[in-house]
């Protein structure tokens, strides 16, 4: 178990992230169109992995569209956000904001992504989201980098996970 930030306040995740050069184990998220989608539909390529609480706060939303344009000139890493929104919010988002180089995942049908990936909140106002996060993977789905925001309402630090995927 994580202790996080929360504007100031302490808060508690289901676990710590995966170990560097650990594998991610598979999932299966939902996007936006109510398709599975699994880790596996990507191997072979590098992946970055955002979790965020809500595409519907205005951090997460910067957050997700920082990342689409970056991904505009990295075609071949697969950028993925995941959030607990339902699939029909985050198709809004998506439409609304242009984001159209980054897949939106939900866990609407299983929180196992979030416990097992120990970025799932389990006390305080945001129990049941996903803590702020950044994984990447190389292309055997071994963790090359990570962060954990210590303070939810903060933003990650880009420019250390931009440079792991090179």
């Amino acid at each position: 178990m994580a202790q996080i930030n929360f504007k100031g306040h302490p808060i508690h995740t289901s676990g710590n992230l995966p170990a560097l050069h650990s594998k991610l184990t598979e999932f299966c998220l939902v996007d936006k169109d109510l398709k599975d989608r699994h880790l596996h539909e990507f191997h072979g390529k590098k992946k970055f992995i955002t979790t965020v609480p809500s595409l519907d706060t205005g951090l997460c939303n910067i957050m997700t569209r920082h990342c689409n344009t970056f991904a505009k000139t990295h075609p071949e890493v697969v950028f993925l956000t995941i959030s607990a929104d339902l699939p029909f919010a985050q198709k809004r988002f998506c439409e609304r904001e242009q984001v159209h180089n980054v897949l939106t995942l939900s866990m609407m049908r299983d929180k196992e992504f979030g416990k097992a990936l120990g970025v799932l909140i389990e006390n305080g106002p945001l129990a049941g989201l996903l803590a702020r996060s950044i994984l990447v993977l190389d292309e055997q789905d071994r963790v090359i980098y990570s962060e954990l925001v210590s303070e939810v309402a903060q933003a990650p630090d880009y420019e250390k996970a931009f440079a792991a995927l090179c």
